[in-house]
């Protein structure tokens, strides 16, 4: 196994076979080093900096049923609301003077913020922190509105492809969404030129291990700047609602993977991580991850941003988040610094 891990860490793939005996057939041991060569690689390209975003879930309506979300569209016990700008820019204030460069503004699909909408939000942020990269986390959208928004000022862009598989994706999503589209979108967004970001979540219902090679290959075809992986975690108020959660373990894994197969990625301990073990964030710094997300989103909102339930630091306000994320980071022997944090080029 050892052998497989070394040619990933210099060749950057392997083959089907190859991934499938290192997602199936993998001891701690080997694991550790597995993740000992994706911290090596880190450091060789980003040091022990962590760069860290500020997330601000400004609307939980969303046009979309998704089977796994919590916000999805038919959730009537789903507390709705939308930020408006003002409150936007008071959560960008708070989070400069904590030291964030970076301010992602995540939401649903809501038809409410319209291209002149974001455009002005995204314009205003640029106006009062210029020295700011701006991500966006908003879905599928077309061509014109993703160069509108690049155009504004929007440095990165977000978007999970959930599943790389177009059967799995079926089996996630209702009829009106669709893989083809989402890749699409994904392809519209980098040759807009902004840095892209994919994802997917380990351990959704009806995943196989072949669905993760799917996944894993799709990652080194796209060349995205940053992947958002986390564990599935179910949602009372969805269709799986009884399904069993992905794992700790799997999840590391496949961080550890995704760092040797891209050196470069941004790559983030997700609050998902942090949902489903005590030291789930730093276990994923530690598996080769470079990103945390502490929440900006002013405290009465956090609890009804909730794709997916038991979700951390609902009741923290930004600067607790910050200070107990440092300390974290700090006790792994990495630090969070004050920057955008942009890919390396």
């Amino acid at each position: 196994m050892k052998n497989i891990i070394n040619r990933l860490a210099e060749d950057h793939v392997l083959s089907r076979d190859e991934f499938r005996e290192l997602l199936t057939n993998i001891t701690d041991e080997e694991q550790e080093y597995l993740a000992e060569k994706a911290r090596e690689v880190r450091h060789q390209v980003y040091g022990y900096d962590v760069y860290t975003r500020g997330l601000i879930e400004f609307t939980n309506y969303c046009k979309n049923d998704c089977y796994y979300c919590g916000i999805r569209r038919s959730n009537q016990n789903a507390s709705r609301y939308r930020l408006t700008e003002e409150d936007i820019l008071e959560c960008c204030k708070v989070g400069y003077e904590l030291g964030f460069r970076t301010f992602v503004l995540q939401g649903g699909e809501d038809g409410y913020f319209t291209d002149e909408r974001l455009e002005d939000m995204i314009r205003s942020i640029k106006r009062d922190y210029s020295d700011c990269a701006i991500t966006l986390s908003v879905g599928e959208r077309s061509y014109d509105s993703y160069k509108r928004l690049f155009d504004a000022g929007a440095d990165r862009y977000l978007l999970r492809h959930e599943t790389a598989n177009e059967e799995h994706y079926g089996k996630l999503h209702p009829k009106e969404l669709s893989l083809h589209n989402r890749k699409q979108c994904l392809i519209h967004l980098k040759n807009i030129g902004y840095q892209v970001g994919c994802g997917f979540m380990v351990g959704s219902p009806g995943q196989t291990v072949d669905n993760l090679i799917d996944d894993l290959e799709y990652i080194k075809e796209l060349e995205p700047h940053m992947v958002g992986i986390g564990p599935f975690i179910p949602h009372k108020d969805t269709p799986f609602a009884d399904q069993t959660q992905g794992t700790l373990e799997m999840t590391l894994r496949l961080l550890s993977i995704i760092r040797l197969m891209n050196p470069r990625v941004l790559l983030p301990a997700t609050t998902a991580l942090g949902t489903i073990h005590p030291l789930g964030r730093e276990k994923g710094i530690l598996a080769g991850a470079n990103v945390v997300m502490p929440n900006l989103s002013p405290t009465d909102v956090r609890k009804k941003y909730m794709l997916y339930d038991n979700k951390i630091c609902t009741g923290d306000e930004a600067a607790e988040c910050r200070m107990c994320l440092a300390w974290r980071m700090e006790n792994k022997g990495y630090h969070l610094v004050v920057e955008r944090g942009d890919y390396k080029i």
